[in-house]
């Protein structure tokens, strides 16, 4: 048995006796450090156990606290079967009503997949746009593809914890990681070539493929272990792929963290089958193991492996600032250029100088730190209070990293018509069937757990729970 596990089963035996009372607070990491004559790092895995267990909750700046009741998790959604044919994607106009009518600041946002500002670390991002605001006349011109040098040096050094040694020059700087990923299908494919991607996937990557004429191929996926590659495998053989799109570190919606083994298998298929891989890797800096998963570039060992890697970094400093870039490979870097610059010019210089800045400061991995924690925990609270107010039987995933939750509740309730109503309460959903380039999951959600929790908020959650029990109630 490994120790954090040892220790977190001689804390159980103390609620158990009762030493730790239901609604006490438990001692803090360095006491228990003490009491056990272990690290803090030990502590601290030992309750994230805890945690998983349902034998301790976490509450916002006050710590670790005994559970009332033991909480039963939910049961994680079966892995997807879409139809395994490509297909052109249709209804994405829904996007942008949804958007437009929950836009309001009176809303409680559970819907976009944005964090709030108490979630960034806007003071350090404030500093960094007053010093070049004030630099700013050395650089009022466009910022001319591929981008402002010292923004590219910042992110080569990040990409090097995700397993990637990259030029920095080959880096191409993009308004957020939705057009660096648009940028990559333009140059590997043209309207009406198969895109195969995860089935649920982000809407935002159905809307670039509708707007190019592409047709999409949906892949099974797995909750937890990402897009299914024997499923893929299939696909390939009998359609003509020319690209795959996948978000393999903490997938959205569903959170999935495709193992390492799997990411070398998928890079070795994509060089196979003459396919190109587009990674999105937006979400790979927050895990909640506190270990950053290797992104699919980093398998990329040989000249003929086509990974195209795509991030930003609009869920962890500002999706304001709309500074993101993709690492085509080499004999790709000019295309994509040419792409970027027939698009829009640039991305805003003023964006990228800040937040060269702001990186260069040293202090964005320690920010990461205590965001992956307070992301953990707000994933609990949703999770736990999910199984307190939906109706029995619906199912939860279990992310390992990022800020979203997919729900999936009886076939018999119509998720588009539960947004409707929420609406009616201030309340911002998503419902599933924009994931899915055939409208599948419409009895599925998208929850946004980046939200500070407050009782205003737990009302909202046990409204959509009281709305749903209707539902089933009239049919």
């Amino acid at each position: 048995m490994t120790l954090y596990r040892e220790i977190a089963l001689r804390i159980n035996t103390r609620i158990e006796q009762g030493l730790y009372k239901p609604g006490d607070r438990l001692p803090g990491v360095r006491p228990l450090s003490e009491q056990f004559g272990v690290s803090i790092s030990t502590v601290v895995q030992a309750q994230r156990q805890l945690e998983s267990q349902g034998s301790i909750e976490a509450r916002p700046r006050s710590g670790y606290y005994i559970c009332q009741r033991p909480w039963l998790k939910p049961e994680v959604p079966t892995a997807s079967r879409p139809p395994q044919k490509p297909m052109p994607v249709s209804g994405q106009e829904l996007v942008l009503q949804l958007a437009r009518a929950a836009n309001q600041s009176d809303f409680v946002q559970l819907g976009a997949a944005v964090p709030h500002a108490a979630f960034l670390p806007l003071r350090a991002l404030q500093r960094s746009l007053g010093k070049a605001a004030r630099g700013y006349q050395q650089h009022a011109n466009y910022a001319f593809p591929p981008g402002l040098p010292q923004l590219q040096e910042e992110i080569a050094r990040r990409m090097l914890i995700a397993g990637d040694v990259v030029n920095p020059q080959d880096i191409v700087i993009t308004d957020g990681c939705q057009e660096a990923v648009a940028l990559s299908l333009r140059a590997v494919a043209k309207a009406g070539d198969v895109i195969a991607i995860e089935s649920p996937t982000f809407y935002g990557l159905l809307q670039v493929i509708e707007s190019l004429g592409m047709k999409a191929l949906e892949i099974p996926t797995d909750p937890q272990q990402g897009m299914s590659l024997a499923a893929l495998q299939m696909a390939v053989e009998q359609w003509p792929v020319k690209a795959c799109v996948t978000i393999a570190n903490f997938s959205n919606p569903l959170g999935s963290l495709m193992p390492d083994a799997q990411k070398q298998a998928l890079v070795k298929m994509a060089r196979q089958h003459r396919f190109a891989l587009i990674e999105d890797d937006i979400y790979g800096d927050l895990g909640f193991s506190g270990e950053r998963p290797r992104s699919l570039k980093s398998f990329a060992d040989d000249p003929l492996d086509q990974v195209y890697y795509c991030a930003s970094f609009s869920k962890t400093v500002s999706p304001g600032l709309r500074c993101g870039w993709v690492h085509a490979p080499l004999p790709s870097v000019e295309r994509i250029m040419y792409l970027k610059h027939v698009t829009n010019l640039a991305t805003s210089s003023i964006s990228q100088l800040a937040l060269a800045d702001y990186l260069a400061q040293g202090s964005h991995e320690r920010y990461l730190r205590q965001v992956q924690t307070l992301y953990r925990q707000q994933v609990a609270l949703f999770s736990q209070a999910i199984s307190k107010y939906f109706p029995a039987g619906t199912r939860v995933t279990q992310p390992a990293g990022g800020f979203v939750l997919w729900v999936e509740f009886d076939p018999r309730v119509d998720t588009l018509a539960l947004t409707h109503r929420a609406i009616e309460h201030k309340i911002s959903i998503v419902p599933g069937q924009i994931f899915s380039a055939t409208q599948k999951y419409r009895n599925c959600i998208r929850l946004n757990c980046a939200q500070p929790w407050s009782a205003r908020l737990e009302a909202a959650l046990m409204e959509l729970g009281r709305q749903v029990q209707g539902m089933l109630d009239s049919v």
